[in-house]
C-alpha cells in the first residue's frame, strides 16, 4: 500500500503548500501499514523541500514517518548504515547544509532512535551546531540572533543531545571527529566575554573524557560523563578572573569518580565493542589520540582560558596521563 496513493504530488508542489488534509490522507496511509518504499521516502523529502508553506501537522508527520524507514524499515533493524547515512545527509543537505528546521528535526529524531549511528552522521549534526555559533546562520538561528560567537543554553543541550545519541548505550568516549568540533566551537567563543556556564560545563566534561580514555581510563556511560550539574545554578557571584576555573573544577569534580583505571580485559572488551559497530554501521570510529589532542589544542601556539583550566585541574587531579598530555602539562605549568 502506498503512503502517497491518496494525494498528487505533484499537485502540491504546484500550489506550493502543505494542507492539513493532505497530511491527514498520508497519515492514515501510513498507518494502515506503517511501510514506506524507498521512493515515498524521496518524494516527502522533496515535498518538505518545495512547499514553503506547510500545515502545523507536517513537520511531526514527516520526521516520524522518514525516521521510521531509516531506522526500523532498513537492515540492519535499529542500525543507521553509513550508505543510509549518505542517502539522509544527501537529502536533507544537497549543497551540504541542512535547508530547514524540519530536516534538522529528522536528523536529530534519527540520532535519537537509531541504537547506533555512523560517526559521519553525528559530525554532520554537531556541524550544524557549530554554523550557527560560528556564522550565525542555519535553522537554529532563522528566529534568533544571528551574532556570530555566541551559544545559547539551547545549542548547548542540542550539542549534549547528540552527544549521548552517538553513545548509545555502551561506554564510548568522546571521539576525534566529535572533538574536532567541540574544540572549533570553544575558540570560536573564547574572545566573547563572559563564558556560558553550561557550554563550559559541557566542553570540560567531554574534553577530560577524551583525555582520560586516551590515558588508559575506562569511561563511563556518556550520560555519567556529560550530565549538567546542579551547581550551575548555585555558583553565585563570582570575580571574572575566578569563573572559569571555579566552573571547570565544579564540573570535573561532580564527574571524576566515575572514571576508574582499565584493565586489559576492560581495554580488549572495549575494542571487540567498537569492531561489532563497527561491522554493523561500515564505518569506524575515530577515537582520540593523545598526539593529535595535543597538536589540536596548541595548533594557533594559544590555549583559551577554559582549555588551560581544564589542564591544570588534570595536573592537580589525574594520576595516570599520556605521555604526550604529560609533557602538555609541564608545558603549560612552566608558562
Amino acid at each position: 500500500m502506498s503512503i502517497l496513493r491518496s494525494v498528487s504530488v505533484d499537485d502540491i508542489i504546484s500550489r506550493g503548500s502543505i494542507r492539513e488534509q493532505d497530511v491527514m490522507r498520508m497519515r492514515q496511509s501510513f498507518y494502515d501499514d506503517g511501510l514506506i518504499t524507498p521512493e515515498e521516502a524521496d518524494q516527502l523529502i522533496r515535498l518538505n523541500a518545495a512547499c514553503p508553506v506547510q500545515d502545523a501537522a507536517w513537520s511531526p508527520f514527516v520526521v516520524q514517518a522518514i525516521c521510521d524507514y531509516i531506522v526500523n524499515q532498513t537492515e540492519p533493524e535499529g542500525y543507521v548504515t553509513a550508505a543510509n547515512a549518505d542517502w539522509l545527509i544527501a537529502m536533507i543537505a544537497p549543497e551540504g547544509r541542512v535547508r530547514s528546521k524540519t530536516e534538522l528535526d529528522l536528523l536529530l529524531q534519527v540520532l535519537d532512535t537509531a541504537r547506533w549511528s555512523p560517526e559521519r552522521l553525528v559530525r554532520f549534526a554537531l556541524d550544524e551546531v557549530k554554523r550557527a555559533i560560528i556564522e550565525g546562520d542555519g535553522p537554529l538561528r532563522m528566529n534568533g540572533t544571528r551574532q556570530t560567537g555566541t551559544i545559547t543554553d539551547a545549542e548547548v543541550d542540542l550539542i549534549r543531545r547528540i552527544l549521548y545519541a552517538f553513545g548509545g548505550d555502551g561506554n564510548i568516549a568522546i571521539t576525534r571527529a566529535e572533538a574536532e568540533v567541540l574544540i572549533a566551537i570553544e575558540e570560536s567563543l573564547a574572545t566573547g566575554g563572559t563564558p556560558n556556564p553550561a557550554w563550559t560545563d559541557l566542553f570540560v566534561k567531554a574534553m577530560a573524557n577524551v583525555i582520560l580514555a586516551t590515558s588508559g581510563y575506562a569511561p563511563p556511560s556518556r550520560e555519567e560523563a556529560l550530565r549538567s550539574d546542579a551547581w550551575l545554578k548555585r555558583r553565585g557571584d563570582l570575580s571574572p578572573s575566578h569563573l572559569v576555573g571555579a566552573m571547570v573544577t565544579g564540573s570535573l569534580s561532580s564527574v571524576w569518580d566515575t572514571y576508574t583505571e582499565q584493565s586489559s580485559e576492560e581495554r580488549a572488551l572495549a575494542r571487540l565493542e567498537r569492531q561489532r559497530v563497527e561491522i554493523i554501521t561500515n564505518e569506524e570510529i575515530t577515537e582520540g589520540e593523545a598526539s593529535w589532542l595535543v597538536e589540536r589544542l596548541t595548533r594557533d601556539d594559544r590555549l583559551t582560558p577554559t582549555e588551560l583550566a581544564l589542564i591544570d585541574y588534570l595536573r592537580r587531579e589525574a594520576t595516570m596521563l599520556h605521555p604526550a598530555l604529560v609533557d602538555l602539562v609541564r608545558r603549560t605549568s612552566a608558562a
